[in-house]
């Protein structure tokens, strides 16, 4: 049986600022090739990623899911890390153009095995459809905007009271311990998600990142606390020396980060804290990190309370309609696929999965002889 590991991110996400896309992080620049799909919906794009991911998994290949925040049941993209390969979806909203096309870059066009004639009977049909699905984003947007404002608020009752040099001073403390035995690198930066706004609720894989790290560090405390700006500043630290850094920006607001991962030092730190809690199912050693001890004038909070409670509520409902129009935007999404799926001729698109597949495996020989050649060579 493989050992190989999944690795689940989101690339884009239903955020506060519409969808916000981290899509040209999915697969680094040196790519040896990407394959970018093309077709509307219904045509197989993502069953086509899982099942060339799973036949890579059956060999023994990590593998990287870039889950979809419209329906976590769907893949965006599928990348096979050691062969530097990716193939992607080329679609709305997440378009990707080729960069090197020929070169690194291959089309491949999934619209190629529908019969036109038979889409254009539910013409009206799928142009109403679309509308919705508009709309219901649009919706979306609007409630966790309304739900940046209440957090926004939440924030600013608990960070008056925060004591920024105690923060600074955990700041410090934590960069000696984590950088004590850096070098400098020329490391590589990527930007993603780790939570999605999806149709099934607030999801999340960040287990499934943690798979190389040894030390977790979890930040707990209410918003405003510091938490987010502390992982700023250890990324900045992690930039200086020159180590690879891995990004996982909030959701709701992605100028706010809920996790970064150091690569190089097998560390991580992530926010438990609502609206996102987080309880890791890890392994490793755990440092948890208390942002509330550093709270001045409890007392005075308190005072607050009825405020904050308020903020609290207020986030959870803006962030529950959000996922509402998400859920009503997938199920006529899915009522638009059915207008789809009868024109599409499936053995056509296996055909092309398997050519797309024995390419790929051109790469794992090409590998195989490269590793050959640069052994040394015994003398007999």
């Amino acid at each position: 049986m493989s050992n190989a590991h999944i690795k689940k991110v989101f690339p884009g996400a239903v955020t506060s600022q519409g969808f916000y896309s981290f899509y040209h992080y999915m697969i680094e620049q040196n790519a040896n090739h990407i394959f970018v799909l093309k077709g509307g919906p219904g045509v197989g794009k993502s069953s086509f990623m899982k099942k060339i991911g799973q036949s890579m998994l059956d060999r023994g290949y990590d593998i990287e899911y870039h889950c979809c925040s419209s329906d976590n049941g769907s893949i965006d993209g599928l990348v096979i890390p050691e062969l530097k390969i990716g193939l992607l979806d080329g679609t709305a909203p997440h378009i990707v153009d080729p960069k090197n096309p020929g070169a690194v870059d291959e089309i491949i066009n999934l619209g190629e095995y529908w019969k036109e004639d038979i889409i254009k009977k539910s013409r009206e049909n799928i142009i109403d459809c679309n509308l919705k699905v508009t709309s219901y984003f649009q919706r979306a947007y609007f409630a966790l905007k309304e739900a940046k404002i209440a957090l926004a608020e939440w924030k600013y009752y608990i960070s008056t009271y925060q004591d920024w040099s105690q923060i600074n001073q955990l700041t410090l403390k934590i960069q000696k311990e984590i950088f004590k035995a850096s070098s400098s690198n020329h490391g590589t930066e990527r930007h993603l998600f780790a939570w999605g706004h999806t149709p099934q609720g607030k999801t999340q894989f960040i287990d499934t990142l943690l798979n190389k790290t040894e030390t977790l560090y979890i930040l707990q405390g209410q918003p405003g606390t510091g938490k987010s700006t502390f992982l700023s500043r250890i990324a900045e630290r992690a930039a200086i020396y020159g180590l690879s850094i891995e990004y996982y920006h909030n959701t709701l607001d992605p100028e706010q980060l809920d996790l970064i991962i150091l690569p190089d030092l097998k560390t991580a730190l992530v926010i438990d804290c609502e609206p996102y809690a987080y309880t890791p199912n890890f392994k490793g050693k755990v440092i948890p990190l208390n942002f509330e001890q550093s709270l001045n004038n409890t007392e005075l909070i308190k005072n607050c309370g009825d405020e904050i409670r308020g903020c609290q509520i207020r986030v959870n409902q803006h962030i529950t309609r959000a996922l509402k129009n998400s859920e009503k935007a997938k199920a006529t999404h899915d009522l638009l696929e059915t207008y789809y799926v009868p024109a599409m001729n499936f053995s056509g698109v296996e055909n092309k999965l398997m050519s797309v597949l024995e390419k790929i495996l051109s790469y794992v020989e090409d590998e195989a002889i490269a590793v050959v050649k640069s052994q040394p060579k015994s003398i007999l």
